[in-house]
């Protein structure tokens, strides 16, 4: 049975570790066998992984960079995957070597953004401009999230040859929040059912432009009296002092709750009558899949494939502009709430039909059965 060898930086609750989860947790009837390797420790998706009969390897690059390639190296020469997969840069640059010094050739390379260098550590940076060289080299194949990356990589010096677009497939059963779960959250949090929810799901980062939200939902909250703003995320809560400031400058810090992480972000999905997208640089947005398959009408920026993603069924506006993502919401607000309700459905009908993580996995499968095809036909020759 053909196997595949997963490589990622982390398994932090992140875009690239949620869609690495499904794509592997749900291949037990398929004719592949996945396993991970995470280049440093931690992170909750390990055990999520591991329950789903997945075997999971971390190492500790951080604080032994140079003994956890080697180990790296160790590890496929032991296991001798038929595919070694790679997740974002760090890990398709380190995993890519391994593989080719353990003397593997069928390596998939993975890109998560539509942006190289924004908000990027100068380390992160570099990485990207030796993948970039690197690309001619290593990778069979790099699939990219979102067309606008796959774009983005080739001005970049990626190799256009090998660029794929698979984009992100959603487990429709992990969005199944009831009604009464998102009124819940509602009534935990003192929002009353005349009030218009309005809310956003993202760790804290340059790159998710929380300030675009607020300073956004500031010039809106000055129009609309009913309106609400819920926030969760990893660092998005009351001991943020640099969001709080944010908040207190629009002057209705009272319309805001931060919820910060949750495990439960169904629910909290389910309890919004709107979702924003802030990000000034996206790849494939993960939760705006997420909250279009809840039901959820979006108003989104316009970055990575965003707009391709919402279609009809959301508004598009252009990014780092408070004012144009304030109409946008409110340009969702001024529909009655049958009509907002409508769109929201077109927007769960949307994911189902075109972004199942079935259809994920379909992809992937296909580009597997393409490479250990070739492999055979070298091999026979």
């Amino acid at each position: 049975m053909p196997r595949v060898l997963h490589v990622i930086a982390g398994l932090d609750v992140g875009g690239a570790e949620i869609a690495l989860y499904r794509l592997v947790a749900g291949t037990r009837e398929s004719e592949y066998t996945h396993a991970v390797v995470a280049l440093t420790t931690g992170g909750p998706m390990a055990a999520r992984l591991r329950e789903a009969g997945i075997d999971v390897t971390t190492l500790d690059f951080k604080a032994a960079p140079f003994a956890g390639f080697l180990k790296l190296v160790s590890i496929m020469r032991m296991e001798r995957p038929d595919i070694v997969q790679t997740w974002m840069y760090h890990a398709d640059m380190l995993g890519g070597l391994a593989a080719r010094l353990a003397g593997i050739r069928n390596v998939i390379w993975g890109i998560r953004t539509s942006a190289l260098g924004s908000g990027d550590s100068r380390a992160t940076v570099f990485v990207q401009k030796l993948c970039a060289w690197l690309s001619r080299r290593i990778p069979h194949t790099i699939v990219c999230v979102a067309e606008a990356a796959r774009q983005n990589h080739v001005a970049h010096g990626y190799d256009a040859r090998r660029m794929a677009v698979i984009p992100n497939g959603f487990d429709l059963a992990q969005f199944t929040a009831q009604k009464s779960e998102g009124a819940s959250v509602r009534m935990q949090y003192g929002i009353g059912e005349q009030d218009v929810l309005i809310g956003m799901v993202g760790r804290f980062n340059a790159n998710k432009d929380q300030h675009n939200f607020v300073r956004a939902a500031g010039l809106l909250a000055r129009h609309q009296a009913n309106v609400r703003f819920l926030m969760v995320g990893r660092d998005i809560d009351a001991a943020n002092a640099e969001l709080m400031c944010w908040i207190a400058q629009t002057g209705h810090a009272e319309r805001f709750v931060l919820l910060g992480e949750r495990s439960d972000v169904p629910a909290c999905l389910q309890a919004l009558d709107v979702f924003c997208l802030s990000s000034r640089t996206e790849g494939f947005p993960n939760v705006v899949g997420e909250a279009m398959a809840m039901g959820v009408p979006c108003v989104v920026t316009d970055v990575g494939d965003a707009a391709m993603l919402v279609g009809r069924t959301g508004i598009v506006v252009p990014k780092e502009n408070p004012g144009a993502l304030a109409e946008g919401m409110a340009a969702l607000l001024a529909m009655k709430p049958d009509v907002r309700q409508r769109l929201g459905q077109q927007a769960k009908a949307r994911i189902r039909e075109e972004f199942s993580a079935e259809r994920a996995r379909q992809r992937f499968e296909a580009l597997y059965q393409t490479l250990t095809r070739e492999n055979e036909i070298q091999c026979a020759a």
